[in-house]
């Protein structure tokens, strides 16, 4: 609250200006431009996971029953993505999907598996691997999920059994997807008691350490990290409870960004009611996430592993963002952030179809469009996006004279105070 306070007196006193939307030169032909999925929340046929028994308790506001249904139209979905002119596709690999039983490995799904990495590769695109995304096999929940100590070594047998299997594509890889937001959500579904909670963490930090180890140990020029969700304001004091444990064992930094805040637009607060369409989503706040993690992590290549905007239902967002505008501003920011020689080497979109969001199918983050609850073809509807998806690739970026659809923020706080006091120039 004092560093608030601070900031707030500060950008009063200094009149700050905002962020200049200046010309932004195009990023270099080997960025890395991406869609991102994650796998309980698109494949539907859920196996018993800790997911499937939140749901089954009620603890959700919607059943997830096929989802997108990705299991089963990955091929069709993989070729939207090509199409796209993506040059990376992020999935998860499920373990409650290829070890139902404990030491029994599924091999109709490790076939589904090795078909969806070989359909990547062979659309062109370079895998970005997830080991986990939240989600762990019943059996493990049985045992008390993380807060047993036999969940590591399980994990680890499970993940050096990913690895092995997937390393000749040579996939970009992610171990644990957001572990915050992963020890928040373990917690309020009783996955884990609070009292668990940094116990959880250590054992996270632990397995991310041995992985890590093991697949350099496989392929010395692997590129491994973690992703973190940007959370305004508080990431540095967040990081300490896993990202800064984890620095030398980053071979890139990975981060989500999607909600800003300032003193006259506090709306990020809904994020944590999951009403993620009132939430800000000023696109300036992503260069001041990236700046923050290169000041932060000095020498690491910086990666946007999610990135996006949610709404309710697909209806309008009650600010007038639309998608395609705001994906546009976002790559403007992105462009800027790498023209002011911040490391940035790819940028995924949160995500190709809407999906399952945790509980419910209210929050539509897809450049395509899917009616779960209404439509039972799953037909994939574009969005506006997806036409600016295909521009930006075709042109590496947005072009020199596009100035984005919203002014610059006054008085930043996404990465407080240098957010506010210092803008981009």
């Amino acid at each position: 609250m004092f560093v608030l306070v601070a900031v707030l007196l500060a950008a009063m006193t200094l009149g700050a200006p905002p962020a200049q939307a200046k010309p932004s030169a195009g990023l270099p032909s080997g960025f890395l431009w991406g869609v991102a999925s994650s796998g309980f929340q698109s494949e539907g046929s859920s196996p018993d996971s800790n997911w499937t028994r939140y749901i089954a308790d009620g603890k959700t506001d919607d059943a997830i029953g096929t989802s997108v249904d990705f299991r089963h139209r990955y091929r069709s979905d993989i070729a939207l993505a090509a199409n796209l002119g993506a040059k990376v596709y992020r999935v998860g690999i499920e373990w409650s999907r290829i070890e139902p039983q404990p030491g029994l490995l599924d091999a109709r799904e490790l076939d589904y598996y090795d078909d969806l990495i070989e359909s990547i590769v062979d659309a062109g695109m370079r895998p970005m691997i997830t080991l986990d995304h939240w989600v762990y096999p019943g059996w493990i929940a049985d045992r008390g999920g993380w807060a047993d100590a036999g969940t590591l070594d399980a994990w680890l047998r499970n993940s050096k059994l990913v690895v092995d299997r997937y390393l000749k594509y040579h996939p970009l890889w992610i171990t644990i997807n957001e572990p915050s937001a992963y020890v928040l959500k373990e917690v309020q579904h009783g996955g884990i008691s609070q009292r668990s909670s940094m116990l959880m963490f250590d054992r996270l930090v632990s397995a991310h350490q041995e992985i890590y180890r093991y697949i350099h140990w496989k392929e010395p020029g692997a590129q491994v990290s973690s992703n973190v969700a940007y959370i305004p304001t508080v990431e540095p004091a967040l990081d300490r409870l896993f990202l800064n444990r984890v620095r030398g064992q980053l071979d890139y930094v990975g981060l989500d960004y999607y909600y800003s805040i300032s003193p006259t637009d506090p709306t990020a607060a809904y994020a944590a009611k999951n009403e993620f369409w009132k939430a800000s989503i000023a696109a300036d706040g992503i260069y001041y996430a990236l700046r923050d993690m290169a000041q932060r992590f000095p020498g690491k290549p910086l990666y946007v592993v999610e990135s996006g905007m949610a709404t309710e239902n697909g209806k309008p967002r009650p600010d007038g963002y639309r998608r395609a505008d705001h994906l546009r501003d976002l790559v403007y920011w992105v462009q800027k952030a790498r023209r002011d020689g911040l490391p940035v080497i790819g940028m995924n979109y949160w995500s190709l179809t809407d999906n399952y969001e945790w509980g419910s199918y209210t929050p539509r983050f897809g450049l395509y469009t899917v009616n779960v609850k209404s439509d039972p073809t799953l037909q994939r509807i574009p969005t506006d996006a997806v036409a600016a998806f295909r521009k930006i690739t075709a042109a590496n970026g947005v072009g020199p004279r596009y100035r984005p659809s919203r002014p610059s923020t006054i008085c930043s706080l996404v990465a407080a105070p240098g957010s506010c006091l210092l803008p981009a120039p």
